[in-house]
């Protein structure tokens, strides 16, 4: 029997399903690709930019991104100069790449000085040539680190929106995840945001801790709501290997799907319109990108950061450790200018897990899967090629539309089963062999 089919209602969540193939299925390339020769023959003008900046105020216990806690102060100084000579090396293997949106991400941006963010924001607008204020710009921040001379210098720049991690706003639950945080500063940092003339705010909570009641969550989330962000991400808390929780032993709960939609529905009460399983947005706030995650490229710059190509995926290699990330840091800082023209990690997509992609990338976004577009871009019909898509019109997770194929609210609901259902055979098996460092 398909796994699918022996799911429990009360429990279907397990991991998050946001990319395909994720970077933990990546290996080493031999032989290496150079860029120039991976990105040639793909569309160039409108790429999405992603720069990354692996380093945190504390690793809280839920996390598994690739990022260590209060680096020495030498190895910050040491990434950002090889962030820049990296900057460089892209721009002369893809000089036509143009941008149609640009964020940065971590482990948390904002760790960095107020003179590092403008330092390495104009350095960035140095290297594609284009004003970071005429792109969609976010940045990721947290309540220690929002403070108002690293806020300024974003807003000056232009940057568009601040995504913060809030989580909740009761600090028994918050160090229960082992992420001890004070709700006072989570506050004064929304105020900060509030303050200055970022056009969208975006609040991320999580939730589905074991003594998670409903009525705290309630309560953070009506708490969010107040700042009137204009996106709302909700995450549920999954256990995953190596990270702090799993450490300790820590269970998930039992009721993270009653919470997912007592949150969902206190949000469609105050007007926000879903847009996956995750994210809720005001109707008023409509990105300006032109950017399409499941058909355009993305360049990543700086060591954990992904690329895609059509063809190609690639980024460094990937560890959850604290001494994993260490090591591959060090090694990546190291580099010299040749050795970041080069790929070294990655996975080739053939032209079926093209379709895979396309078709788990658009099914996981509320409008679906635009049929006609799909047609045109492979010349066949996802009913032809994927079987799969029966078993979950049969589980009353998929409706066709005249013109689409989209999740139905239950099956939005189940968006963490559903991509890894769609997943190949081999991209399965190298998620299996995948050993974190």
């Amino acid at each position: 029997m398909n796994r699918l089919l022996e799911i429990d209602d009360r429990e279907p969540l397990s991991a998050y399903a946001y990319s395909y193939p994720h970077k933990s299925s990546y290996h080493r390339l031999s032989p290496p690709v150079l860029l120039r020769d991976a990105w040639q023959g793909e569309d160039l003008t409108k790429l999405s930019l992603y720069v990354h900046v692996p380093f945190c105020e504390m690793r809280c216990g839920f996390c598994n991104l690739f990022t260590q806690s209060q680096p020495d102060a030498a190895v910050v100084d040491s990434y950002l100069m090889t962030l820049q000579r990296q900057m460089q090396v892209v721009r002369s293997a893809v000089p036509e790449a143009r941008y149609s949106q640009f964020a940065i991400g971590g482990g948390t941006p904002t760790y960095l000085t107020a003179r590092q963010l403008e330092t390495l924001l104009f350095a960035l607008e140095r290297s594609i040539d284009q004003p970071i204020r005429s792109l969609p710009t976010s940045v990721e921040t947290s309540p220690a680190t929002a403070t108002p001379d690293r806020l300024r210098i974003l807003a000056d720049t232009g940057v568009q929106r601040i995504s913060i991690g809030v989580q909740s706003f009761v600090e028994s639950e918050l160090r229960d995840i082992g992420r001890p945080q004070n709700t006072t500063r989570v506050h004064e940092a929304l105020e900060a945001i509030r303050a200055l003339p970022f056009p969208v705010l975006n609040v991320d909570l999580i939730y589905g801790h074991p003594e998670q009641e409903l009525h705290s969550w309630q309560s953070t989330v009506e708490m969010a709501i107040d700042y009137q962000p204009e996106e709302v991400y909700l995450y549920p808390l999954y256990v995953r290997p190596q990270t702090g929780l799993a450490r300790s032993g820590s269970p998930t709960a039992g009721h993270r799907v009653e919470l997912f939609r007592e949150a969902r529905d206190l949000l469609r009460i105050q007007g926000y319109v879903q847009t996956s399983l995750r994210c809720f947005r005001l109707p008023e706030w409509t990105s300006p990108s032109t950017y399409t995650c499941q058909r355009d490229g993305m360049v990543g710059l700086g060591c954990g950061a992904r690329s895609y190509t059509r063809r190609l995926h690639y980024a460094t290699r990937f560890a959850v450790t604290s001494s994993g990330i260490k090591a591959i840091l060090r090694d990546w800082i190291g580099q010299s200018d040749e050795e970041l023209s080069y790929a070294t990690h990655g996975i080739w997509l053939s032209e079926e897990e093209q379709r895979r992609r396309y078709l788990i990338m658009s099914l996981l976004q509320t409008d679906g899967l635009v049929m006609a577009d799909y047609e045109a871009i492979f010349q066949s019909t996802p009913d032809a090629e994927f079987p799969e898509l029966e078993r979950l019109a049969a589980r009353g997770w998929l409706r066709r539309t005249e013109d689409r194929l989209m999740l139905t609210e239950a099956g939005l609901e189940q968006s963490d089963q559903v991509g890894p259902l769609l997943y190949s055979r081999a991209v399965r098996a190298r998620l299996k062999e995948f050993v974190r460092l």
